[in-house]
Formats: C-alpha cells, sequence, structure tokens
C-alpha cells in the first residue's frame, strides 16, 4: 500500500541529551496532533535502542542510517540486518549519497544490503539521485535509471513493493539549494516508470517515493502534493521539532 511519509535522517548530530530531548518532543507532537502520513526517524545507531524505548508502540518507524552487507563476522564498526531486526528496528537507510561519496559505496552494494534487509523483514528506503555535473550534461535521467536497475531490478515483484525509495538530487542536499516541484516531479514519475516497464503499473503504483533534497517547512506543501511524491527524506530540518512538525502538517489539507 503506498504511504505518504515523512522521515528524518538525523545524520551525525545530537548528543544522547539532545536526541532524547528531540525524540520526547516528537512523540509529544505525534500524540497531540493527527498527521496525515507515517512518520519515520534515522538517529545515529547509538540511539537506536533508545529511540524504540521512547516510542515503543507509537507508530513512529525507527530506521538505521546504514546497514552492513554482511551478514556477520569480522566487519568492525558495522550493524548487521540481524541486529536491527533483533532490537526490531523498522529498516534502514540504503545507499545515501553520503555513504555513496564518503565510504565508496555503490549500487552493487546497495543491492545486496537490500536483499538482506527484506530478509530479515526490514523496510530498505533506497537513495538515488544525480550530481550537479550529471544534471548540467542532462544525465540525470540516466544515471538514475541505472541506479534503480542496478539496485533494484533483481528483486520479486513482491519484494520490491516493500521497498521505499528517496530520490535525492546530490545537488540539493546541504546546499540550501532545492530541486523545483516541477523538477523533483519529473523524476520521480521517471523513477515510478521505470517500476511500471518492469514490473507492471499496479506495483509501480504501490511504491512510495520520497523527495530528499533540502525540504523545508515552507516548501513542503507544495512539493508533496506533487503526483508521484510520497513525502520526504528530511536532513537538516529533522533536527528542529518546529521545522519537522511543520513539514509533517505539509501534509495536512
Amino acid at each position: 500500500m503506498r504511504k505518504n511519509i515523512v522521515a528524518g535522517n538525523w545524520k551525525m548530530n545530537k548528543n544522547a541529551i539532545e536526541a532524547q530531548q528531540l525524540m520526547l518532543q516528537i512523540l509529544h507532537y505525534k500524540k497531540e496532533n493527527p498527521t496525515n502520513c507515517e512518520v519515520w526517524i534515522a538517529p545515529p545507531a547509538l540511539y537506536l535502542l533508545m529511540a524504540k524505548d521512547i516510542f515503543s508502540a507509537r507508530e513512529i518507524g525507527v530506521f538505521s542510517q546504514d546497514m552492513s552487507e554482511y551478514e556477520s563476522g569480522a566487519y568492525t564498526g558495522e550493524i548487521s540486518a540481524e541486529m536491527l531486526e533483533s532490537i526490531g528496528a523498522t529498516g534502514t537507510l540504503i545507499g545515501h549519497s553520503e555513504r555513496r561519496q564518503y565510504h565508496g559505496e555503490t549500487d552493487s552494494h546497495c543491492n545486496v544490503k537490500i536483499k538482506l534487509a527484506l530478509d530479515k523483514g526490514l523496510t530498505p528506503i533506497y537513495c538515488n539521485g544525480e550530481t550537479l555535473e550529471q544534471r548540467k550534461s542532462g544525465k540525470h535521467f540516466e544515471v538514475v535509471k541505472n541506479q534503480t536497475e542496478v539496485a533494484l531490478f533483481t528483486l520479486s515483484a513482491d519484494e520490491i513493493k516493500k521497498v521505499v525509495i528517496a530520490y535525492e538530487p546530490v545537488w540539493a542536499i546541504g546546499t540550501g539549494e532545492t530541486a523545483s516541484p516541477e523538477q523533483a516531479q519529473e523524476i520521480h514519475a521517471h523513477i515510478r516508470s521505470l517500476i511500471a516497464d518492469k514490473y507492471g503499473k499496479e506495483v509501480a503504483d504501490e511504491i512510495s517515493i520520497l523527495y530528499g533534497g533540502s525540504v523545508k517547512p515552507d516548501n513542503a506543501k507544495e512539493i508533496f502534493s506533487q503526483p508521484d511524491i510520497d513525502g520526504g527524506l528530511i536532513g537538516g530540518a529533522a533536527l528542529k521539532i518546529d521545522d519537522f512538525s511543520k513539514i509533517i502538517e505539509g501534509f495536512n489539507s
């Protein structure tokens, strides 16, 4: 079932006290305000158990920011799908542009991780998107097509329906730049059409595709109103309850 989703990626921010305070603020907001979308957060790994404890059965998804491509073993610093499953995590981000840029992650790595996550009942949020150079050279459709096919197209129809995709134009992350709603919609529609060509329109229409490029309180409503945009993967604005709550309210009529 296609869902509206607002997911906050905290990246490497907040000490333990600050993280707890923000989680409690999100919990209070969610209890006091009806929302027309699912609310998910991806805090640093150190705080995943804290998040599960605070949110409990409050219908706020708890995601890791990454997950190992290996099941277990001598991989210092890594977190496995089984570990995430064992604490009741909702899912994991996979293929975020910062993982690609700083850690050499490829779409083939993402494909392995997505399969491992699905095997453990975790929801993968698969991130893709082009750089500024690729956009300026007119290769953005081709880049996103290749990313989508390599990472996702070995999955069955039932499997791919359990994946959430986050389109994040790399040139619009942390730069203050934002793709126009029309630019974002164009790529979202492109991704959905690729899936429809491979798996059929019914499958494509069940997959939530989020926009991940500098969504803010003042542009969330317009972005979320686009027909193929089902929410946002929020970075900096997810670190303040006032901003994050206003983005969630972008789904309010």
